[in-house]
Protein backbone atom coordinates (compact mmCIF):
# COMPACT_ATOMS: atom_id res chain seq x y z
CA UNK A 1 0.00 0.00 0.00
CA UNK A 2 1.38 3.37 -0.98
CA UNK A 3 1.39 6.43 1.21
CA UNK A 4 2.13 10.10 0.61
CA UNK A 5 5.84 9.67 1.30
CA UNK A 6 6.48 6.63 -0.91
CA UNK A 7 4.37 8.07 -3.72
CA UNK A 8 6.27 11.36 -3.66
CA UNK A 9 9.67 9.67 -3.55
CA UNK A 10 8.66 7.24 -6.29
CA UNK A 11 7.58 10.09 -8.58
CA UNK A 12 10.84 11.96 -8.05
CA UNK A 13 12.87 8.79 -8.49
CA UNK A 14 11.13 7.97 -11.78
CA UNK A 15 12.08 11.38 -13.15
CA UNK A 16 15.61 11.24 -11.70
CA UNK A 17 15.23 14.39 -9.66
CA UNK A 18 16.24 15.39 -6.16
CA UNK A 19 13.52 16.42 -3.76
CA UNK A 20 12.85 20.11 -4.38
CA UNK A 21 11.04 22.78 -2.36
CA UNK A 22 7.62 21.56 -3.48
CA UNK A 23 8.44 18.02 -2.41
CA UNK A 24 9.72 19.18 0.95
CA UNK A 25 6.61 21.34 1.46
CA UNK A 26 4.38 18.35 0.65
CA UNK A 27 6.27 16.14 3.08
CA UNK A 28 6.17 18.81 5.78
CA UNK A 29 2.42 19.22 5.34
CA UNK A 30 1.86 15.46 5.51
CA UNK A 31 3.90 15.06 8.69
CA UNK A 32 2.36 18.13 10.34
CA UNK A 33 -1.11 16.70 9.78
CA UNK A 34 -0.11 13.22 11.00
CA UNK A 35 -1.53 13.51 14.50
CA UNK A 36 -4.80 14.86 13.14
CA UNK A 37 -4.98 12.09 10.54
CA UNK A 38 -4.57 9.45 13.25
CA UNK A 39 -7.12 11.22 15.47
CA UNK A 40 -9.68 11.23 12.66
CA UNK A 41 -8.97 7.58 11.85
CA UNK A 42 -9.53 6.75 15.53
CA UNK A 43 -12.82 8.71 15.47
CA UNK A 44 -13.93 6.74 12.44
CA UNK A 45 -12.93 3.46 14.06
CA UNK A 46 -14.79 4.24 17.27
CA UNK A 47 -17.91 5.59 15.57
CA UNK A 48 -18.20 3.77 12.25
CA UNK A 49 -21.55 2.07 13.00
CA UNK A 50 -23.06 5.41 14.01
CA UNK A 51 -21.56 7.25 11.03
CA UNK A 52 -22.90 4.68 8.58
CA UNK A 53 -26.32 4.46 10.23
CA UNK A 54 -26.80 8.23 10.38
CA UNK A 55 -25.49 8.73 6.85
CA UNK A 56 -27.85 6.02 5.59
CA UNK A 57 -30.83 7.58 7.36
CA UNK A 58 -29.99 11.00 5.94
CA UNK A 59 -29.50 9.57 2.45
CA UNK A 60 -32.84 7.75 2.52
CA UNK A 61 -34.52 10.88 3.83
CA UNK A 62 -33.04 12.92 0.97
CA UNK A 63 -33.71 10.22 -1.68
CA UNK A 64 -36.76 8.32 -0.36
CA UNK A 65 -37.40 6.55 -3.67
CA UNK A 66 -34.44 4.31 -2.85
CA UNK A 67 -36.41 2.54 -0.10
CA UNK A 68 -39.77 2.51 -1.88
CA UNK A 69 -40.90 -0.57 -3.85
CA UNK A 70 -38.67 -0.87 -6.89
CA UNK A 71 -35.90 1.25 -5.34
CA UNK A 72 -32.36 -0.01 -5.09
CA UNK A 73 -32.51 -0.18 -1.27
CA UNK A 74 -36.00 -1.69 -1.16
CA UNK A 75 -36.09 -4.95 0.81
CA UNK A 76 -34.04 -5.68 3.87
CA UNK A 77 -31.35 -7.45 1.86
CA UNK A 78 -30.76 -4.48 -0.44
CA UNK A 79 -30.95 -1.99 2.43
CA UNK A 80 -28.32 -3.99 4.31
CA UNK A 81 -26.13 -4.20 1.20
CA UNK A 82 -26.26 -0.43 0.85
CA UNK A 83 -25.15 0.09 4.45
CA UNK A 84 -22.48 -2.60 4.05
CA UNK A 85 -21.08 -0.76 1.03
CA UNK A 86 -21.10 2.55 2.91
CA UNK A 87 -19.14 0.89 5.71
CA UNK A 88 -16.71 -0.48 3.13
CA UNK A 89 -16.12 3.01 1.67
CA UNK A 90 -15.66 4.44 5.15
CA UNK A 91 -13.11 1.83 6.15
CA UNK A 92 -10.99 2.32 3.06
CA UNK A 93 -11.30 6.11 3.31
CA UNK A 94 -9.80 5.83 6.80
CA UNK A 95 -6.83 3.94 5.34
CA UNK A 96 -6.37 6.63 2.69
CA UNK A 97 -6.60 9.34 5.36
CA UNK A 98 -3.75 7.84 7.33
CA UNK A 99 -1.71 7.15 4.20
CA UNK A 100 -2.30 10.66 2.89
CA UNK A 101 -2.78 9.15 -0.56
CA UNK A 102 -6.20 8.47 -2.07
CA UNK A 103 -4.81 6.25 -4.84
CA UNK A 104 -4.98 3.31 -2.41
CA UNK A 105 -8.72 3.50 -3.10
CA UNK A 106 -8.28 2.88 -6.82
CA UNK A 107 -7.00 -0.67 -6.54
CA UNK A 108 -8.73 -1.67 -3.33
CA UNK A 109 -12.19 -0.17 -3.85
CA UNK A 110 -12.96 1.52 -7.12
CA UNK A 111 -11.77 -0.88 -9.81
CA UNK A 112 -13.92 -3.82 -8.81
CA UNK A 113 -16.98 -1.78 -7.96
CA UNK A 114 -17.14 -0.05 -11.31
CA UNK A 115 -17.98 -3.28 -13.09
CA UNK A 116 -20.19 -4.55 -10.30
CA UNK A 117 -22.28 -1.38 -10.06
CA UNK A 118 -22.61 -1.16 -13.83
CA UNK A 119 -23.77 -4.76 -14.11
CA UNK A 120 -26.24 -4.43 -11.22
CA UNK A 121 -27.59 -1.07 -12.32
CA UNK A 122 -26.77 0.58 -9.00
CA UNK A 123 -27.54 4.32 -9.23
CA UNK A 124 -24.36 6.32 -8.85
CA UNK A 125 -25.76 9.67 -7.68
CA UNK A 126 -27.09 8.28 -4.35
CA UNK A 127 -23.82 6.39 -3.84
CA UNK A 128 -21.87 9.60 -4.27
CA UNK A 129 -24.29 11.47 -2.00
CA UNK A 130 -23.87 8.82 0.73
CA UNK A 131 -20.08 9.17 0.53
CA UNK A 132 -20.38 12.95 0.82
CA UNK A 133 -22.73 12.69 3.80
CA UNK A 134 -20.20 10.49 5.61
CA UNK A 135 -17.48 13.03 4.85
CA UNK A 136 -19.60 15.85 6.28
CA UNK A 137 -20.30 13.85 9.45
CA UNK A 138 -16.64 12.99 9.96
CA UNK A 139 -15.53 16.58 9.45
CA UNK A 140 -18.08 17.75 12.04
CA UNK A 141 -16.94 15.07 14.50
CA UNK A 142 -13.29 15.98 13.92
CA UNK A 143 -14.00 19.66 14.47
CA UNK A 144 -15.89 18.82 17.67
CA UNK A 145 -12.87 16.78 18.79
CA UNK A 146 -10.59 19.79 18.33
CA UNK A 147 -9.10 19.16 14.89
CA UNK A 148 -8.70 22.67 13.55
CA UNK A 149 -7.99 21.96 9.88
CA UNK A 150 -10.17 19.14 8.59
CA UNK A 151 -9.45 19.79 4.90
CA UNK A 152 -7.42 16.56 4.57
CA UNK A 153 -10.64 14.62 5.25
CA UNK A 154 -11.98 15.77 1.88
CA UNK A 155 -9.34 14.01 -0.22
CA UNK A 156 -10.34 10.32 -0.02
CA UNK A 157 -14.09 10.98 -0.02
CA UNK A 158 -13.89 13.43 -2.92
CA UNK A 159 -11.62 11.00 -4.79
CA UNK A 160 -14.21 8.21 -4.48
CA UNK A 161 -17.03 10.57 -5.43
CA UNK A 162 -15.14 11.84 -8.48
CA UNK A 163 -14.25 8.32 -9.62
CA UNK A 164 -17.80 7.01 -9.14
CA UNK A 165 -19.24 10.03 -10.94
CA UNK A 166 -17.26 9.10 -14.03
CA UNK A 167 -19.13 5.80 -14.24
CA UNK A 168 -21.78 5.72 -16.93
CA UNK A 169 -24.88 3.87 -15.77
Amino acid sequence: MRDAVTTLIRNYDLTGRYLDRDAMANLKSYFESGTDRISVAALINANSPVIVKEAGLQLFEEVPELIRPGGNAYTTRRYSACLRDMDYYLRYASYALVAGDPTVLDERVLQGLRETYNSLGVPIAPTVRGIQIMKEKIKAMAADAGVEDTSFVDEPFDHMSREFSEISV
